[in-house]
């Protein structure tokens, strides 16, 4: 068997800006990208380069004629790569092998020499000493230390040659200590250290040195910058004329500083809080990078000293311009309205592009502000608008611009703005007018048309089709419609749905509501569907049809994807939220180009256009908040006018919707924190499988992978979640065919469900992903529902879903009524095993019984399902807790239960208890983090698990239907037992005889008989009996704990662990022999997912952890070898 790595999503810890190619490093490997990226298409190819040590820096060889040279270095490793560039084909190609040198490597530098053209390496080392390095001829050619005996943090080397290079050094004891390679020695032959700065709290992470200037950085744990004036380092560093001088203290970031460059005018930091300042040398702060969504490893700046890229661990890349125009530099002037002004405040404003404001007054006066002449201009006075007055525009097809006008008296004004002379009145409400908005249609209306929607008293809104044509105002009623019955009975937007007969508006209680667009009955039309409160009492701010979906925002921060299902039915896709800390929504819009939608609404005392499915913002405005009169109208160029009234005065800004503020994107971001959990939901196309990945940052991704060229593509990306993402479940729909379910689980004891929706995109053949959201629940929740709680002990809030599992509920699609429902078991960090019921038809999740057995930590959770002959099926869960015990759960007589009791319509259920197991068994030493279940003939199912022990362990489970009596089916002990320690421990004699076995492969084992006998028990209903029979077993199997665990076939088990390995096993009766162990490029393996791939007879392996990898195997011989971006290479020795 042959395995290689696939595909590889990591940290980026190293970056180098080479010309028109941004070099970044990503665990082993080093990957081209082009500057001029808008996605990651632009990743040119990657080549693996140190095997098993990760890329800690690029250093660059310019030569005048033929390839650039980059020494790329990490751990104890070093690798030279040629770069070329040959029309404007780039290439990376290794020139020798890794050269693996016995201390840490912490910087580089390229030394010329005379007997090598391609020169040397000069090494800092981890212990503070410096190598001078043959890379060509694989040796060292001299090696000197330090008197400073310690270990190094960071490293800095200073000098073109050896006779004239010096070291900074960081030390272990927050100091700098700065030696010289031809310094003076002790008696030892240490070179003695010429300064030693002290002044950081913590230990130094980064170092830089600017010849020019005399000055050295440092950054440090103590999450400062200090400046340092210490001269020329090429000189001698025992010369008294130059002393040492701390020239700033630099404190702007949250958390810890992980890089520093210094640049001309500019200093240059990122550090664990996301951020990437950019600092002056007078010590202000002058430009704030943010756009990763965890902390930023990797800093780069370009040769001309404009450009500053980032790398963050949540896989992205971003390029910045220094000193570029920024949102929140943005210049906002007031509109003085000079000879022109009226003696009274301005109240309501609105825009219909960039270049023209309409502001009206409280005289009831409507003046136009033309922003490139600045010139104001009276439109129309009429003093029966002075006291309230509305005031809404629109621009028809046509081109003309129609204001229109509503008052305290129900009156309605429109006047188009080329001739308000022409302005026409007319009674529309029997009292006052509370709000007025227009709706485009589309095709089917004239060009000289446009659709006004008020709202008067009683909750009616009626819809006008309002016109301008030969030189007339026309106006004509279209339908009444009636809005349901509340405190604040009016409209705030409305909509037409396009290519259907609907129309849908949002009112101030936060209803969106559908009503008939044509074909109503007589009188007021009723709503025909209605999500009622979906945003809060706060109200609905908008709403909108974009590429065929509803879309709809509220001021409790959020925007809902909606749309029309069958019948005339709004059915809710999902919620999201729009930015972290905007908790007022007023309207989305289509950005510049139509591809992505704009959020507008108030982040505090800001106006901010964010783009959520970027994850940037475009516009920041200091306007004062929300509650005031404000426009916002753009153009399909970019431009953009944002207008609001403040303190009695009209301010305004324009310019350009650009990136500014989040960077230009090279590579697209993943996830910010440790991906905890991984699964395969399907593979809608040949050759490519989706996968969904949650994390700690409380995301899921929806992940397309191409098993030809490993490329990954992230199709949606879902943040539901309130806290971090622990466990990931797939499920069937029972209503959608094959459009998959996912079950998501994690901290603050939170389930989520949502429908994967999978098609073709318009514009080409690639997939895209819909999510629509079906319920969520959440214990805390749950438990204010219950009946007398007060004598209850409290949830604990800090509760967590370990592990979650689909259980098989014998559902009938011809004649079970609740053939919608799913059920889900759960296991808890609080000790609980709970059992679920998912209603996918009403959207409902409901707990329906639990149990408090294990007494601490259930880590994991699988199901299995046997088919009695005579008895029916009975279904069982096995669950594995912090103790190292396995639990065997008979949850048929639940399942049976809740079917034959219709439990939805409760208002209160309180949970069934779920018993206790029907055997338990210890299994390890203690918590058990792998486990697996494989049906191995009738009645036998192998079951495997992994353990905190670095143990992997293997039990048959033999059910046989019968009955209580029966003599032949009485266990082994006659009762339930429980294996004792003394038992586990002196079972290992024959362990050793089956670890010491050779299995083979050739030779089909179909016995897995005289195994002993540990324990045996009983189902809840006393008519099948359970035995456990002991396996095979390997103490040692990892260097650390067993994380992941798969039965790929009853003779294969494949496993992964925190060291860093995925580790094939044979399996037999006889006992466990290593197959291959292949290391991994992610740390701390969290969780492992085995698929079959494409072509017939390859696996696919994902393991996540501190990043995600993809790896494929197939047997010797096979031609199906990996065409990858260059992430395969051989096992590291």
């Amino acid at each position: 068997m042959e395995c290689g790595a696939l595909s590889l999503l990591g940290s980026v810890t190293a970056l180098r800006l080479v010309g028109d190619f941004v070099l970044s490093g990503e665990g082993a490997c080093v990957s081209l990208h082009a500057q001029n990226s808008t996605n990651g298409h632009g990743k040119k190819l990657s080549c693996n380069v140190l095997r098993n040590y990760s890329v800690h820096g690029i250093e660059p060889r310019h030569a005048a004629c033929g390839p650039t040279l980059l020494a790329v270095f990490g751990g104890k490793g070093v690798a030279v790569v040629e770069l070329r560039d040959q029309g404007g084909e780039p290439e990376l190609r290794p020139t020798g092998q890794l050269y693996e040198l016995h201390d840490w490597i912490w910087d580089l530098r390229w030394l010329p020499a005379a007997d090598q053209p391609a020169g040397r390496l000069a090494l800092a080392l981890g212990h503070n000493s410096v190598a001078l390095c043959d890379y060509w001829e694989r040796r060292i050619l001299r090696e000197v230390h330090c008197e400073e005996k310690c270990i190094l943090y960071s490293a800095c080397l200073v000098g073109q040659s050896w006779d004239e290079l010096a070291l900074v050094s960081g030390t272990v004891f927050n100091q700098l200590v700065l030696w010289r390679m031809e310094g003076p020695t002790d008696g030892s032959g240490r070179v003695r250290a010429g300064r030693r700065i002290s002044g950081h709290s913590g230990v130094i992470f980064s170092i830089d040195y600017l010849e020019q200037n005399g000055v050295l950085a440092s950054a440090s744990d103590d999450r400062s910058i200090r400046l340092w004036k210490v001269g020329n380092l090429r000189r001698e560093l025992e010369d008294s004329d130059c002393e040492t001088e701390c020239l700033l203290r630099l404190y702007g970031h949250q958390s810890r500083v992980w890089r520093v460059r210094l640049l001309e005018d500019h200093i240059i930091s990122v550090g664990e809080d996301s951020a990437c300042l950019v600092w002056s040398y007078g010590g202000r702060v002058t430009d704030t990078f943010r756009g990763h969504r965890g902390s930023v490893r990797a800093l780069a700046v370009s040769e001309d000293g404009e450009w500053v890229a980032t790398g963050g661990a949540d896989s992205g890349i971003r390029l910045w311009k220094i000193g570029d125009n920024k949102p929140e530099d943005v210049a906002v002037t007031q509109l003085h309205f000079g000879k022109a002004e009226d003696t009274r405040n301005p109240r309501a404003l609105c825009s219909v592009d960039p270049t023209l404001v309409l502001v009206m007054t409280g005289a009831g006066s409507i003046y136009s502000y033309c922003l490139d002449t600045g010139e104001w201009k009276c439109l129309l006075a009429d003093p029966n608008y002075q006291s309230y007055g509305l005031l809404a525009a629109d621009r028809l097809p046509s081109g003309t611009v129609l204001c229109v006008l509503g008052n305290i008296e129900g009156c309605l004004k429109a006047f188009p703005l080329s001739k308000p002379e022409g302005a026409v009145e007319w009674r529309g409400h029997q009292g006052k007018v509370h709000s007025l908005s227009w709706a485009s249609r589309g095709g089917g209306q004239g060009l000289d048309r446009g659709n006004l929607f008020s709202s008067g008293t009683e909750g009616e809104m009626v819809w006008w089709e309002v016109g301008w044509a030969g030189g007339r105002v026309s106006w004509a009623a279209r339908g009444r419609f009636h809005l349901p019955p509340c405190r604040h009975r009016w409209h705030t937007s409305a909509a037409f749905v396009p290519g259907t007969p609907y129309l849908v508006c949002g009112n101030r209680r936060g209803s969106v509501l559908l009503y008939p667009a044509e074909g109503g009955p007589a009188g007021a039309w009723r709503p025909i569907s209605a999500l009622l409160g979906l945003h809060g009492k706060s109200g609905v701010t908008s709403v909108l049809c974009h590429r065929g979906l509803l879309y709809s925002t509220g001021r409790d921060g959020c925007y809902r994807q909606l749309r029309v299902e069958e019948g005339g039915r709004l059915g809710l896709l999902r919620s999201q939220r729009a930015c972290r800390g905007v908790e007022w929504v007023e309207r989305l819009v289509p950005a510049p180009g139509g591809t992505h939608l704009l959020a507008l609404g108030f982040r505090g005392n800001d106006f901010m256009a964010w783009c959520p499915e970027t994850e940037q913002w475009l516009l920041r405005v200091p306007c004062g908040g929300g509650h005031r009169s404000w426009a916002f109208s753009s153009s399909d160029g970019g431009q953009h006018l944002f207008a609001y009234i403040k303190s009695g005065a009209v301010f305004a800004c324009r310019g350009r919707l650009v990136a500014g503020g989040s960077g230009r994107v090279v590579k697209e971001a993943w996830h910010g924190r440790e991906i905890t959990c991984v699964r395969l939901v399907a593979s809608p196309e040949a050759h490519t499988s989706v996968l969904v990945t949650g994390s700690e940052d409380t995301a899921i991704n929806v992940l397309a992978l191409d098993q030809a060229s490993g490329r990954v593509t992230k199709l949606a990306a879902i943040g539901d979640h309130i806290s971090s993402v622990r466990t990931l479940a797939v499920a069937g729909s029972r209503s959608r065919g094959s459009q998959p379910l996912l079950l998501s689980a994690g901290g603050r004891a939170e389930l989520q469900c949502c429908r994967l929706l999978f098609g073709l995109k318009d514009t080409d053949v690639s997939l895209r992903c819909q999510v629509e959201h079906l319920g969520s629940h959440r214990l805390a929740e749950d438990w204010e529902r219950r009946k007398n709680r007060h004598r209850m002990l409290k949830m604990d809030p800090e509760t967590r879903y370990m592990s979650i599992v689909v259980v098989d509920g014998g559902m009938d699609p011809g004649t079970d009524p609740h053939f919608s429902w799913h059920f889900l078991g759960a296991a808890c960090s609080d000790g609980a095993v709970r059992l679920f019921v998912i209603d996918e038809g009403e959207k409902k999740i409901l707990l329906l019984a639990e149990s408090f057995y294990h007494q601490r930590c259930v880590l994991k959770l699988q199901t299995f399902t046997h088919q009695l002959t005579s008895t029916g099926r009975r279904v069982f869960l096995c669950s594995a807790a912090t103790d190292g015990r396995i639990a065997l759960w008979d949850i048929s007589l639940i399942i049976e239960k809740a079917k034959a009791t219709n439990i939805f319509p409760e208002r209160t259920h309180q949970p069934w208890d779920l018993g206790s197991p029907c055997l338990v068994f210890k299994a390890h030493q203690c918590g058990v983090n792998g486990l697996d279940i494989r049906p191995l003939d009738d009645g036998r199912y192998l079951l495997a698990s992994g353990g905190d022990d670095n143990a992997i362990r293997v039990w048959v489970i033999c059910v046989v239907s019968g009955n209580l009596g029966d003599d032949q089916l009485v266990p082994s002990t006659g009762e339930q037992r429980e294996v004792t320690d003394m038992e586990l421990m002196g079972s290992r004699n024959g362990e050793e005889r089956w670890n010491n076995t050779a299995v083979d492969s050739q030779v089909e084992d179909t016995g897995w008989n005289h195994l002993e006998v540990i324990t045996d028990g009983w189902s809840t209903d006393k008519r099948a009996a359970l035995w456990v029979l002991k396996g095979p077993c390997v103490e040692s199997a990892h260097a650390a704990h067993v994380t992941g665990l798969r039965i790929l076939s009853s003779r294969l088990l494949a496993s992964a662990s925190i060291d860093q390995r995925l580790t094939h096993w044979a399996l037999s009766s006889c006992g466990l022999s290593l197959v291959q162990s292949r290391w991994c490029q992610v740390a701390d393996i969290a969780e492992l997912e085995i698929w079959d791939g494409d072509p017939l007879g390859t696996r696919l392996y994902a393991v996540c952890g501190d990043g995600l990898q993809v790896l494929k195997s197939w047997q010797k011989g096979d031609l199906c070898g990996l065409k990858t971006d260059g992430a395969n290479a051989g096992s590291p020795k």
